[in-house]
């Protein structure tokens, strides 16, 4: 099969890529909750089009549409972090942050922090991408999550800021796209944060501590 983007978005999309057919079966399990997650972000964004004119604009829907996407791109990256609690990939780049981080004191903690403890801190990369791609695919708690997003995008922008292999804006672009998420509460756009906002009284009317929290993280 030739190497295009239509090729490869289809072996995504049925697990058939190499970081999909390196988990054996389990493969299956891990497609099965992407297409949880991307039909369930389709099913909360034709409710919010039915339920609220005001959601059926341009700006909404193209702005769904990119952080459905971003959320794809997560899910897709969160793949190498299998099999847990350590995979090769993820191993090799830490190894990576020791020696090409900006700072010292960043490749001295990669070095003797993390690099020793990879078993503890490879499910919580593992988890923290399912996370970013949940939120982004379902649209909930944008802005918390994005913000966490921003601080984790940043940590590789700075750890492999001396990679020559890497380019720099690449993980730049990446934060000031979450960033932009942030900043425009993306959720609110076709999201769960539109449907709970628009659904759920104490959001809606900011009432209570509900309401504050979701009035902070979405």
């Amino acid at each position: 099969m030739s190497n295009n983007p239509f090729t490869n978005a289809w072996q995504f999309l049925t697990a058939n890529t190499g970081d999909y057919l390196r988990l054996g079966n389990w493969r299956y399990l891990v497609l099965a909750l992407f297409w949880v997650l991307l039909l369930a972000g389709i099913a909360v964004a034709f409710q919010n089009w039915r339920e609220d004119s005001e959601q059926r604009t341009g700006r909404h829907l193209g702005i769904w549409l990119v952080r459905v996407l971003i959320g794809c791109m997560w899910f897709q990256g969160m793949l190498w972090k299998l099999p847990l609690p350590v995979s090769d990939g993820l191993q090799y780049w830490t190894e990576q942050e020791t020696t090409h981080a900006a700072f010292e004191f960043h490749r001295t903690f990669m070095k003797d922090v993390v690099l020793p403890n990879m078993t503890i801190f490879g499910p919580i990369v593992f988890l923290a991408e399912l996370v970013f791609a949940a939120s982004m695919m379902l649209g909930l708690a944008v802005r918390l999550v994005g913000v966490l997003a921003i601080a984790y995008v940043l940590q590789l922008w700075l750890g492999l800021y001396g990679n020559p292999a890497e380019w720099p804006w690449t993980y730049m672009f990446l934060a000031l796209l979450m960033f932009l998420f942030v900043l425009e509460g993306a959720g609110r756009s076709l999201g769960f944060d539109a449907w709970l906002r628009r659904n759920v009284p104490a959001v809606r009317d900011r009432k209570g501590l509900l309401g504050w929290f979701f009035n902070i993280v979405s």
